[in-house]
């Protein structure tokens, strides 16, 4: 399953980044599939991108807002969280597992031989602040002369539009390195910092800073697919916990927000059939691993 699971990551990453004229046209892809919206993290300005960033357009909506009203525009492009908010409601954070070309990315990384480091629990609510604060609140209120805000998670921190959409227009359009300044440097620095330690760490940007993983993750008791612990086959003998990219402790909660849905504890770990995927409470087959033949000497 979990070779499955790669293959689809990287369909997904090539279906939302299926415009390959870049390297002829050295611009960004504009035609009618950007208005399709990506499920996972992807940078509306990669080269190669053929859909737009969720987390981009509802913060150039929000930075919108305000001259809007004062021209008497009173509509809200609610397309963008509607398209999430299926997502969400659906699979939850199993997006971020199965779809997202960062988290992927990380994922690779972290195959690198090395040693070896958990992430505190506590720096998972990082991702929650930066959704408030950057995302929402700052496009809201700090505006410019014209009365628009900004794009502040895109502008300040995303590593993945740096790696992404940054540095392939820099070797697209040479002339674009004459306006660097400390404004890429400073996302240069946060790109790098991310990615090594993605080296030592599993999914650090998802589990502490992504502002996407936060929002998916308010469906991570009500969504369609996900995971179920059968806690009278469960023996506490805290397998899961091991394998979990996210750190998730799955015996101990099942719905938990920063579960992934990577299958990992159902079929890695679990030899007692306790966890299964289920659909809208219906369950799905199981591993192919009885209590009787888990439990044979």
């Amino acid at each position: 399953m979990e070779s499955v699971r790669k293959w689809v990551q990287v369909i997904v990453g090539f279906l939302t980044n299926s415009s390959w004229s870049f390297p002829f046209s050295k611009t960004i892809y504009q035609g009618p599939l950007k208005v399709i919206c990506a499920p996972g993290l992807n940078c509306y300005s990669c080269p190669a991108a053929t859909s737009y960033c969720p987390m981009g357009s509802i913060q150039q909506l929000l930075g919108g807002l305000r001259i809007a009203l004062e021209n008497g525009q009173y509509y809200f492009g609610f397309s963008v969280l509607g398209t999430i908010g299926v997502l969400g409601g659906l699979f939850g954070r199993m997006i971020c597992g199965w779809a997202c070309p960062f988290g992927f990315i990380q994922e690779m990384l972290h195959k690198i031989p090395s040693r070896k480091f958990a992430i505190p629990r506590m720096l998972s609510y990082g991702k929650y602040i930066i959704l408030l604060l950057f995302v929402v609140i700052l496009p809201l209120v700090l505006v410019d002369e014209f009365g628009t805000g900004h794009p502040w998670f895109c502008k300040f921190i995303c590593p993945a539009g740096t790696l992404e959409a940054g540095l392939p227009m820099l070797f697209l359009q040479p002339n674009l390195r004459n306006t660097l300044g400390l404004l890429f440097l400073n996302k240069f620095v946060v790109m790098v910092l991310f990615l090594l330690w993605a080296v030592f760490s599993s999914r650090p940007f998802c589990r502490t800073a992504c502002p996407l993983g936060a929002f998916y993750a308010f469906f991570s008791k009500v969504r369609l697919v996900k995971l179920h612990l059968d806690k009278a086959k469960c023996t506490n003998c805290k397998a899961c916990h091991h394998v979990c990219p996210m750190g998730v402790k799955f015996n101990e909660s099942p719905d938990d927000p920063e579960c992934i849905t990577c299958l990992a504890c159902m079929n890695k770990a679990c030899q007692f059939d306790a966890i299964s995927l289920e659909i809208g409470g219906i369950p799905l087959a199981v591993p192919d691993r009885g209590l009787s033949s888990a439990s044979k000497p």
